[in-house]
C-alpha cells in the first residue's frame, strides 16, 4: 500500500504514469520528433515552414506532429487554412534542452 507520505521518487509508480513517462520517452526517441521540437522551443512554426526548415514532407511533419499532440507535448493554433504549433510541456522541454548540452559534453 502506498504512504502519502513518502516522497514521490521512493512511492510504487502506478501504471498511467509508467505509460506517460514510457511514451514520453518514445516521443524523444525518435530523430526526426527531436529535431520538430528543438525547431518549435525556440518558436512557432506552421506545418509548412516546420517541413521546409528541416527537409521534411509535409505528411511526415503532420504525422509526427499529431503523435506529439496527442501527448500534450505540443499544441497548435488554426489561422485560416493554417495550423501554426508550439511547443506544450516545459518539464519536456527542459529534458530535451539537457540532454542536448549533455551530448555537446
Amino acid at each position: 500500500m502506498e504512504n502519502e507520505n513518502q516522497p514521490a521518487a521512493e512511492q510504487e509508480l502506478d501504471e498511467e504514469t509508467l505509460f506517460i513517462v514510457a511514451q514520453t520517452f518514445k516521443a524523444l526517441s525518435d530523430p526526426t520528433r527531436i529535431r520538430i521540437l528543438h525547431l518549435l522551443f525556440h518558436g512557432e512554426h506552421s506545418v509548412n515552414e516546420i517541413a521546409e526548415k528541416l527537409g521534411l514532407l509535409q505528411s511526415t511533419v503532420s504525422h509526427q506532429l499529431r503523435f506529439l499532440k496527442n501527448l500534450r507535448l505540443v499544441k497548435f493554433r488554426r489561422e485560416g487554412t493554417s495550423l501554426f504549433y508550439t511547443h506544450d510541456d516545459e518539464h519536456v522541454m527542459d529534458i530535451l534542452k539537457q540532454t542536448i548540452e549533455h551530448a555537446h559534453h
